[in-house]
């Protein structure tokens, strides 16, 4: 018999005293610590962890898409291709996680939802601001968080600057194509509606992609973007219907109800209707 494999005689460090190990790294004494269900319900430490991950995924999402803005602005693509696409995949990993709460059943969830009080999948901030990053903005909804001033704040901000989609249209001008004025003046603080004159920007670059090859693959980012977010929203929907059914949520929305209605929200309206045109 073998004497058990010691890592450190392969060079692995063993002892920490003074040294920054993984855990501190990390900070994981804050985050493991952060699960603390309010019922004695086993299936509460899965919704809160399902939620608590899917914040930090959304966090990671608002990081690239603050870089990728920045990017585009600069005219700097080639490095906000990889940004856009890896919140694709963040989407992709955000998607995942309703397959795991799937698994809990009416009467897991049930066990344990009168401790949740009014709080609500809703009421995230971080969603929020994404759906405002990427131009869906209603300042209806900055209200669920003013009593948390800096997020109210933070979510005023945003909808102040020109969204995502707002700066791609600007480059798409710096780089020779053609857009009306009035494509730029419009109310930030209502959500992107298709324009026929952006929708002709989008079939000069569909219909010679040679051509326009950066702004080619700039829209089809944004497509697949799209793509993952609705597919989110789909699962989420789903998920939420077979846990509850049609009952009201928390949060006071209407439940299925209020979330099918955000499966016809389009985030880029032009990408999407030009490729009727084609």
């Amino acid at each position: 018999m073998t004497d058990p494999y010691d890592p450190a005689l392969d060079g692995a460090k063993m002892a920490f005293d003074g040294r920054m190990s993984y855990g501190d790294y990390l900070h994981l004494d804050a985050i493991l610590s952060a699960q603390r269900p309010l019922s004695q319900a086993h299936d509460e430490m899965l919704f809160i962890v399902q939620h608590q991950t899917s914040e930090l995924w959304m966090r990671l999402g608002l990081h690239e898409l603050g870089r990728a803005r920045e990017l585009i602005a600069a005219g700097d693509l080639p490095p906000a291709f990889k940004l856009l696409a890896r919140v694709s995949r963040i989407f992709e990993q955000l998607n995942s996680a309703w397959d795991v709460l799937r698994t809990m059943t009416p009467s897991d969830y049930t066990s344990f939802r009168e401790a949740l009080g009014h709080s609500s999948g809703f009421q995230s901030h971080q969603y929020r601001m994404i759906e405002f990053t990427l131009g869906n903005r209603n300042p209806a909804m900055i209200r669920p968080h003013a009593h948390r001033a800096a997020d109210a704040e933070a979510l005023k901000a945003e909808m102040a600057r020109p969204s995502l989609y707002d700066v791609v249209l600007t480059h798409a001008v710096d780089s020779g194509m053609t857009l009306p004025k009035s494509v730029f003046s419009r109310d930030r603080t209502k959500p992107h509606a298709e324009q026929p004159a952006i929708r002709a920007m989008w079939e000069q670059v569909y219909r010679a992609p040679e051509t326009h090859w950066s702004l080619y693959e700039l829209a089809e980012k944004l497509v697949d973007l799209e793509d993952y977010f609705r597919r989110w929203r789909f699962n989420h929907v789903t998920t939420v219907e077979r846990i509850i059914g049609v009952k009201r949520g928390t949060g006071g929305t209407g439940g299925v109800s209020y979330l099918k209605r955000m499966l016809e929200v389009e985030l880029f309206p032009d990408l999407w209707r030009v490729r009727t045109d084609l």
